[in-house]
């Protein structure tokens, strides 16, 4: 029996961090990854693929150019599902090359196939020709992340019905999509099928989507994908998912309407993927979703010596977060000092427009009692947004009355996800409404939207006001 003095179980975005760091502090360290390669569902089947599929998309379908040459340009007519795969296939061949030449160079051990707990200590490895190896470890990280949730009453396919993972192997692109779950990963895959000029159904039980996002971003998003034909069908149960024999897909709904597409998605939730782990003898429980708990602060589980972090422990489950939770975890595990997690961090979803977020939303905002003044800029404001053809995005910042701070940033819009840094570091920093309105912004930028977002808070805000520290 080989032993180790960390054994990292997944190999995703938690797992890579944790196993480097790690192998940095001079530990010997093994990474056992089920996958075909390593990379987890990052890299193979989420984060990577479908933001992949997104740039594709918007590129070839000249999406970001019909704010000049109308809604019938294309960049390339008669656009096939080997056209999206095209870009795909090279990227993920990039990534995979990166992350092995990262183990290699660490001196990380890789291996391919399923581990199971025998023991606390000990785990059995089931590799690819069926050979079974055994391990024993001080430590473990478990960084399974996760799988679609799969209800018994859908019947998934792989040709018609699919899951989340399975959407990125269509044999042709649609003319009509369903897409069950106004989550996170259907409001992504909805818009980009849009985009493709796919007519879309997005289905939700619930009255609203996205409920952690600031209420007006989530209005003006919304009133965006009506504006471009999305049909929104929010506060109705699916009762059944079949296949008609000439027209598709059928969906009916609980008061009985009947939505037929070509294909549907169903992104109602994910699982944790610790199924096949066999935690009951290393004395680990999971949630009725299969997901771990842990100490939020050092993502430690009720056993002593094993972690876990990613998705597997639920809520933001973000690759960004996931990284830091590795990380975090690993110098807790190994007795190294490890800065705290951050409260507030940047949250973005790569759906057609982008949203992006960080720190309180205004309806947070107004449940604390704090007073406060918002502060908003459309891009069509800036010049920047008027050399890109934009006519939609949005920038909103929300300040304290009191102290001037920013509180929250919230962005709906084109580059949203990039343009939210800036705000991230001025609220994590403290910083107030006075760094907006005193500083520059190179001209022209999407960027300058802050200024003229702070601007707008500042008008609001009366004249008796006190500045920051007086």
């Amino acid at each position: 029996m080989d032993s180790y003095d960390l054994i990292v179980i997944g190999s995703g975005p938690a797992g890579r961090r944790a196993a480097i760091q790690a192998a940095k502090f001079g530990e010997t360290v093994l990474v056992v990854e089920r996958g075909r390669q390593v990379g987890g569902v990052s890299v193979h089947t989420g984060t990577i693929p479908s933001k992949t599929l997104r740039e594709t998309a918007l590129n070839l379908s000249g999406w970001r150019e019909r704010g000049f040459y109308g809604r019938s340009y294309r960049v390339k007519q008669d656009l096939s599902a080997d056209d999206l795969r095209a870009r795909l296939d090279i990227t993920l061949g990039h990534e995979v090359e990166v992350l092995e030449h990262q183990f290699a160079r660490n001196q990380v051990t890789t291996l391919r196939g399923e581990a199971k707990f025998t023991t606390p200590h000990e785990i059995e490895v089931r590799g690819e020709e069926g050979e079974v190896f055994t391990f024993s470890s001080k430590r473990f990280l478990l960084a399974v992340g996760t799988v679609p949730y799969r209800p018994d009453n859908i019947p998934f396919d792989g040709k018609a019905i699919f899951d989340s993972d399975e959407i990125l192997e269509l044999d042709n692109l649609p003319k009509s999509l369903c897409v069950i779950g106004a989550g996170v990963i259907g409001v992504e895959y909805a818009t980009i099928f849009s985009a493709l000029d796919v007519h879309v159904t997005l289905v939700e039980p619930r009255d609203s989507m996205l409920d952690f996002i600031d209420r007006e971003l989530t209005e003006d998003f919304t009133h965006q994908l009506r504006d471009r034909g999305v049909a929104l069908r929010f506060g109705r149960k699916v009762t059944r998912v079949g296949k008609h024999p000439r027209r598709g897909c059928v969906v009916e709904m609980e008061d009985g309407r009947v939505i037929r597409s070509d294909i549907v998605l169903f992104a109602a939730g994910r699982m944790g993927a610790t199924g096949p782990l066999d935690l009951a003898n290393c004395g680990l429980e999971t949630d009725h979703r299969g997901r771990l708990a842990v100490d939020p602060q050092t993502f430690q589980t009720s056993v002593p010596h094993i972690y876990a972090a990613g998705d597997v422990i639920g809520f933001p489950s973000l690759a960004s977060t996931s990284m830091e939770q590795g990380r975090i975890a690993v110098c807790h595990a190994l007795g190294r000092e490890a800065h705290r997690p951050p409260e507030f961090f940047p949250y973005g979803i790569y759906s057609v427009p982008e949203i992006s977020t960080v720190g309180m939303t205004e309806e947070e905002v107004r449940a604390r009692g704090i007073s406060y003044e918002c502060g908003v800029a459309r891009f069509r404001e800036t010049s920047r947004g008027h050399i890109m053809g934009l006519s939609t995005g949005m920038l909103k910042m929300i300040f304290s009355l009191k102290t001037r701070r920013l509180l929250g940033c919230h962005i709906v819009g084109e580059g949203a996800t990039e343009l939210i840094h800036i705000g991230q570091a001025v609220l994590n920093l403290k910083g107030t409404l006075d760094y907006f309105v005193e500083n520059t912004f190179n001209y022209p930028t999407l960027a300058e939207a802050y200024k003229i977002a702070a601007l707008d808070a500042w008008n609001r805000i009366p004249a008796d006001e006190p500045a920051a520290g007086k």
